[in-house]
């Protein structure tokens, strides 16, 4: 299997584990699909924000933004830490490059 930029091919993964990570994926790639959630991605990626932040940035209401964090934060690709009565959103760093390295292995 040939290599992107020199780096090293991931490690195998035992089947059954390979099932459950092929499921999370999927359901990764599932959350990516929709553009709203790409471009709260976009603005997480230049600083970490709250619900009410993004719904400044974004033409969408503060439920639909929500719903939209909700999807991207049960798949992984994002955390949140509460602040008071709010929560702060943020990339989940890790599981974004596995993810790329993973899709980098598919192509």
């Amino acid at each position: 299997m040939s290599t992107v930029r020199g780096s090293p091919p991931p490690p195998p993964i035992p089947q059954a584990v390979e099932g459950e990570a092929t499921a999370h994926l999927a359901r990764m790639c599932r959350a990516l699909g929709h553009p709203a959630r790409l471009r709260i991605l976009r603005h997480l990626k230049a600083a970490p924000c709250c619900c009410g932040d993004i719904v400044r940035l974004l033409p969408l209401a503060q439920s639909t933004v929500s719903q939209h964090l909700k999807h991207l934060r049960d798949c992984g690709l994002i955390v949140g830490r509460s602040q008071g009565a709010t929560t702060c959103y943020d990339l989940n760093e890790h599981l974004l490059e596995d993810l790329k390295r993973h899709l980098l292995t598919l192509l």
